[in-house]
């Protein structure tokens, strides 16, 4: 460094030291006149000052010095400065609390309607699921009152005994079954069920399925008139082969009294009147029509002496009509037909019924008649004993004397007659009938 920059650094530096010691005593002078100013300041702003009060003649007073009237100003100020902020935060409060209660208010409302909503979604499914209940327990009543109805029909119709090859005819305990195979029947072409079997469906509805129900119960009911129809045409087969016409028989048969599960006569109003469906209801009147029409042919079948009357091998000795009377030798008109065996041999019930009459007759010696019903009578004559009485309840097959030779009689026979409707009717014809019939034990 040269002198010449030496001597100007130092300039410099005594420049600058004279700058701090100038602003050094400026701030020694301010603070020597700070004293005073405030000092005056104070005094102007807390004279001293007196307080007097007079009592009783006295006067007395109380001196405030500058201090005690500072320190009065300072606790008053303080006093409203705290004043101020216990207002500004009780102000503040209020507005917190309020935005508080407001906030909570405003969920209180949502939750309540939410709660509104879940309950109204509550009651809207329970009216729903009632309704369905309703429905479910409609449709089950319903379905239950079909299902009677055709479980009536089958029992009406025979129940389990109902088969579509042959039908057993029940006569105390024993039974004739009808061959499907008749000559004089008149064929019958088969018809289509009503209703087809239901598609089978792995995932249904409730509705579909009771659907499915019903449709198989309309099927049920389509095979039942196929069968209750063909059991009918097999009956109609065997009573034409007797020569008596069906109209006739099916009208003895009509006033009597017939067994069985009730059946309301207007079945159709009975129906609609339980609320079903008035299509099924006309379905069931007919298939009941054709059922009851099945029982009356049913029971004229079971009334109708079809059995042999005499229960060992026998020969016919004469037949029924016109013939020359072995005793006179002029023509007669024979009403019976006379079968011959042994003497002793059994003489048994063509089909079951009552006896009417057992005793002596006027050329028929020892006879015995039973009341089978429906308009049908058998008499067995010429009988050597009796062995059944008056009155009596006699089965198919039952021995009701032995066959011998009194009366008005040539030799050993039975003498055997068949009565429909107060008049004599051709045994032969009857015994005919039987053929396509076996007896079952």
């Amino acid at each position: 460094m040269t002198l010449l920059q030496c001597r100007a650094v130092s300039g410099l530096d005594e420049v600058w030291w004279g700058q701090v010691q100038f602003d050094r005593q400026r701030a020694v002078t301010d603070m020597s006149q700070f004293g005073p100013k405030s000092r005056a300041w104070f005094d102007r702003f807390f004279p001293e000052r007196q307080i007097y009060h007079r009592s009783g003649g006295m006067v007395r007073y109380v001196s405030l010095s500058p201090g005690k009237q500072a320190l009065l100003a300072l606790g008053a100020v303080g006093l409203a400065g705290w004043s101020i902020y216990t207002s500004v935060d009780w102000v503040v409060d209020n507005l917190q609390s309020s935005n508080r209660n407001t906030e909570v208010e405003r969920l209180e409302a949502k939750y309540q309607r939410w709660l509104a909503e879940a309950r109204a979604q509550s009651e809207a499914a329970q009216a729903q699921l009632a309704e369905r209940s309703e429905a479910f327990e409609r449709i089950t009543a319903d379905f239950e009152r079909r299902h009677e109805v055709l479980r009536g029909l089958m029992e009406m119709a025979g129940g389990s005994n109902l088969t579509a090859g042959a039908r057993t005819i029940e006569r105390d305990g024993a039974r004739l079954l009808m061959r499907a195979s008749i000559d004089e029947a008149e064929p019958r072409a088969s018809r289509a069920l009503a209703a087809a079997e239901p598609e089978l469906v792995q995932a249904v509805s409730f509705r579909q399925r009771m659907d499915n129900l019903e449709a198989e119960q309309v099927t049920a009911l389509a095979e039942l008139e196929d069968r209750v129809v063909e059991r009918s045409e097999q009956v109609r087969g065997v009573l034409r082969v007797t020569g008596v016409s069906v109209q006739r028989l099916v009208g003895a048969a009509a006033d009597e009294e017939m067994g069985g599960p009730l059946v309301p006569r207007d079945l159709v109003s009975y129906l609609r009147e339980t609320g079903m469906d008035t299509a099924y209801a006309r379905r069931v009147s007919q298939v009941a029509a054709r059922v009851a029409e099945s029982r009356r042919l049913q029971a004229v079948a079971e009334a109708a002496p079809l059995a042999e009357p005499v229960a060992v091998v026998h020969r016919q000795t004469s037949g029924y009509g016109p013939r020359v009377d072995p005793f006179t030798g002029t023509p007669d008109f024979h009403s019976g037909l006379d079968l011959a065996a042994f003497e002793r041999a059994p003489v048994v019930a063509t089909s079951p019924g009552t006896v009417s009459f057992a005793g002596v007759k006027s050329g028929y010696g020892y006879v015995v008649e039973i009341d089978h019903g429906h308009g049908f009578r058998t008499r067995y004559g010429h009988l050597r004993d009796i062995q059944v009485s008056r009155g009596e309840r006699v089965a198919i097959g039952q021995r009701i004397g032995s066959m011998g030779s009194t009366g008005r009689s040539t030799g050993t026979h039975l003498h055997y007659e068949v009565w429909f409707r107060g008049r004599t009717v051709d045994p032969i014809n009857f015994l005919r009938a039987g053929r396509y019939v076996h007896e079952q034990g």
